[in-house]
């Protein structure tokens, strides 16, 4: 009725009723999960996309490629960018959404096809949600009162997510950087993480093994000035918003002049205004840097411009200067040399001044590189990323980024959850139970089925991704949980393993957000019974020698 209805209003509709509805739904989710399947677990492959100008990508990051992918279905358009939200929530998760999607379709496809009312398994969704996420709340492993999670405990945190995105040896060398990174930020308990103030700079030299953690600031430019020093020690640090070059009047304004003489004194009382902030710098300079400091180097860092006259200036005081630094790294310098940025020459004093112990320019072909190392205790941290070419910068930068998300998740949930597909079982085997079943009332209990035997995709997929046989898997997995013990997926011997002894653990803000999304995507994608392309587009006339 409705399809007719939509035709009467507009002839060039396209309608598809309700089996054919929902079988392009399910087939459209399963696409995508096929799609991202290969992709799960540390033994996951990689994915080559090229763009419309050839150029390539290799990742196996599941927001990377839902987020560069061309997607045209609407259907799976919907859940890529349901899935890419759960990254931006969480901060991980997104491949394991889009499987547990995709299953959860594939699962009330069966009863839909005997003859059972979409809304009715629905039903049996929400209760098996809810249970679910109560039981997440008790197989979590909880840090209370004034425990605080160990360092081995959060290494175990970030190499868990490292190694899903890199290869072993790599991920454990990046392992300590991002706990180091994360923990050097988290100084003051207070307050929340701002994972902004660790920087990430890319370094297309060597190879990627030599990534490390600098404590202090690299920034992707150097010196002006020829003349300035490369290389100092025991710096102090001004840190300024101040311009330092000839500016033009915010007023439309002119100046005429008569002589020669009259346009030396005006060019000269211009960069009066000039000198007398560079004065005053120098001033500084030549204050701190006397007595037992006069072997002390002095570093200016101006987010505004410098000229050249006035770069020439501070080469001959012996002053590194650099000038149009991003703003973030101003608030990042701060928190890292001390000191406070000033917007004003008027009352510079020694107190607000940082010190950085070595402060030195690397250059690489025609790139430039400023290194602020040997800071007393900073607040804010780089990580170099080197490497080869541009894909492998680009892969670990991606798994970088989860990683400090874990670590950040894990410190603001207080809590882990095993992983290796360890929940994934115990849960399965918890809504089965019985008592459960049996107050869920009716047909509905065939949407809890449904949504248990759904949550085995994951279990499944990094069996079968580490070349073993997923069945005889799931068989030792139960067989080893009926006494409630957690097991998980040995990925080396095809066994069953420990993850909290193994260090393989699970963010608990991640499943909690997993659990909950794909069941409201998959309940919303079962309550749809018609799809219609029927735009204003769909409105227009059409195109001489089309068909109607």
């Amino acid at each position: 009725m409705a399809s007719s209805a939509v035709k009467l209003a507009n002839p060039n509709a396209e309608v598809l009723r309700r089996g054919d509805a929902l079988a392009m739904n399910i087939q459209s989710a399963r696409g995508l999960q096929n799609v991202l399947r290969s992709n799960l677990s540390p033994r996951g492959t990689l994915k080559l996309l090229v763009d419309g100008a050839n150029q390539l990508m290799l990742t196996k990051d599941g927001k990377v490629l839902l987020s560069q992918m061309q997607i045209t279905n609407p259907v799976a358009v919907m859940i890529a960018r349901a899935a890419t939200a759960q990254d931006d929530v969480a901060g991980d998760g997104t491949t394991g959404l889009v499987l547990l999607v995709g299953e959860l379709l594939k699962q009330a496809a069966v009863y839909v096809e005997e003859g059972v009312h979409p809304r009715v398994i629905t039903d049996g969704f929400d209760a098996a949600k809810a249970e679910a996420l109560k039981f997440l709340d008790q197989f979590k492993t909880q840090w209370t009162g004034d425990d605080a999670m160990d360092r081995e405990t959060l290494c175990s945190v970030a190499r868990t997510a490292l190694r899903t995105k890199l290869q072993d040896r790599l991920a454990d060398q990046m392992t300590e950087a991002v706990v180091d990174a994360v923990l050097a930020i988290h100084q003051d308990r207070s307050k929340p993480i701002d994972l902004f103030m660790v920087e990430i700079m890319k370094m297309q030299h060597r190879t990627a093994t030599d990534s490390k953690l600098v404590r202090g600031l690299v920034m992707d430019h150097g010196a002006r000035h020829p003349d300035m020093p490369k290389r100092q020690r025991n710096c102090f640090v001004l840190t300024l918003n101040v311009s330092l070059e000839y500016e033009k009047t915010e007023v439309n304004s002119g100046f005429f002049y008569s002589s020669a003489e009259q346009r030396d004194k005006l060019i000269e009382s211009e960069r009066r205004f000039v000198d007398d902030r560079l004065r005053k710098i120098v001033d500084l300079k030549n204050s701190v840097c006397s007595g037992a400091s006069k072997d002390c180097g002095f570093v200016l860092i101006n987010q505004k411009g410098i000229d050249p006259l006035s770069l020439d200036v501070l080469a001959k005081h012996g002053i590194l200067a650099l000038r149009r630094a991003k703003r973030r790294n101003m608030e990042r310098l701060q928190l890292c040399c001390g000191g406070v940025a000033q917007n004003s020459v008027d009352d510079l004093t020694p107190s607000v001044l940082g010190h950085a112990g070595l402060v030195y320019e690397h250059v690489l072909g025609e790139d430039k590189y400023t290194f602020v190392e040997e800071c007393d205790q900073p607040r804010s941290v780089t990580i170099l990323i080197k490497g080869p070419n541009g894909h492998v910068l680009q892969q670990i930068q991606d798994a970088v980024r989860d990683g400090l998300r874990a670590v950040k998740n894990a410190i603001e949930d207080r809590a882990l959850v095993p992983g290796a597909g360890a929940f994934q079982v115990a849960c399965r085997r918890h809504l089965l139970r019985p008592e459960f079943l049996r107050s869920v009332r009716g047909k509905a209990q065939m949407g809890v089925k449904a949504f248990a035997e759904a949550l085995l995709v994951i279990p499944k997929t990094i069996a079968v991704n580490g070349g073993y046989d997923p069945m005889d898997l799931l068989v030792a997995l139960d067989e080893e949980g009926q006494d409630g013990h957690a097991v998980g997926i040995d990925l080396d011997t095809g066994d069953v393993l420990d993850p909290a002894q193994q260090g393989i653990w699970d963010n608990y803000r991640v499943l909690r957000q997993q659990l909950h999304s794909c069941s409201v995507i998959a309940t919303n994608l079962l309550h749809v019974d018609e799809v219609m392309r029927a735009g204003r587009a769909s409105l227009k006339a059409p195109n001489p020698g089309e068909e109607q």
